[in-house]
């Protein structure tokens, strides 16, 4: 790690001890429609993290397409499902991954959150609560368009990220997803990352459109995270099922990836910032109720 990036890390640090709130930060990242690239930049930003000092935890919470695992070529022994059925307890589902990353597979589990008894939500609850404190961030790394389940998760979290490619039909997915919620008349904290884009300057064309609109029509401010270039590396990580920032460490997505968590960190954290893993489970159970 450079002197800079050291640096940085003891800052970081620095800061979230002399922070009054020290409650865990939860975060999703999402995506108005799939292929865009969300959750290997889910990874590779969560290990980003990890490499700044922070405690990170990965949720898998993409209903129908849940590969967090998969990505990093590992066997998830047990999942969400085990702990609805109150069959594990929330540390057993806790899986390792790459560089010691923690994660939780999600597969069907999330789905049968619908069907629980109410004993079998308030265990639920119980054992993600316990989560508290345990890591800096949660990320959620939610499935892509505008499904009820990722509603929940973006409504109940503290903020999102949302992740779109230059398309057009990327961009403009995003920007309705960007706008059902706010026409929900909630106040989520979005912040936004451009992936797969041929050079800055696209990417930067593409962030500014979808900010400016969301300014103008929305009344709302989408501060951009950074560029993620589309780099050939990133497949073939996928094909090796190691993390292209840990396969590929200096690569041009790798190096954007850590520049958008440092810039992640330092930028002032939302208005939510204190409700932590007790608010954001209770604003799912509400909504799951």
């Amino acid at each position: 790690m450079s002197d800079q990036a050291e640096a940085l890390r003891h800052l970081i640090q620095n800061r979230n001890r002399a922070a009054d709130s020290r409650n865990t930060r939860i975060v999703t990242v999402t995506s108005g429609k799939g292929g865009v690239g969300k959750s290997n930049f889910s990874l590779a930003f969560a290990l980003a993290l990890s490499r700044l000092g922070q405690r990170v935890l990965v949720f898998d919470a993409d209903i129908g397409m849940a590969n967090i695992d998969v990505l990093m070529g590992v066997h998830a022994r047990y999942n969400l499902y085990h702990l609805l059925k109150q069959e594990k307890t929330i540390w057993e589902i806790v899986q390792e991954g790459p560089e010691g990353l923690h994660f939780i597979a999600g597969g069907s589990g999330f789905k049968d959150l619908l069907e629980l008894t109410p004993e079998q939500l308030d265990y639920f609850a119980k054992e993600i609560e316990k989560l508290q404190d345990r890591y800096d961030v949660i990320l959620f790394d939610t499935g892509a368009g505008l499904s009820k389940e990722t509603v929940k998760f973006i409504t109940a979290a503290q903020e999102t990220i949302v992740v779109t490619t230059p398309e057009p039909t990327s961009i403009t997915d995003a920007y309705s997803l960007i706008k059902m919620i706010k026409n929900m008349d909630l106040d989520i904290d979005f912040k936004l990352v451009v992936n797969r884009a041929s050079d800055d300057r696209e990417g930067k064309h593409t962030a500014d459109k979808i900010s400016m609109a969301a300014e103008r029509f929305l009344d709302t401010k989408l501060p951009i995270l950074g560029i993620v270039p589309d780099d050939p590396l990133v497949s073939r990580s996928v094909k090796r099922q190691v993390p292209f920032i840990v396969a590929y460490p200096a690569c041009g997505a790798s190096k954007a990836t850590q520049a958008i968590a440092e810039n992640f960190l330092q930028i002032d954290r939302p208005r939510t910032g204190g409700q932590g893993v007790k608010g954001f489970i209770h604003k799912m159970l509400r909504l799951t109720r």
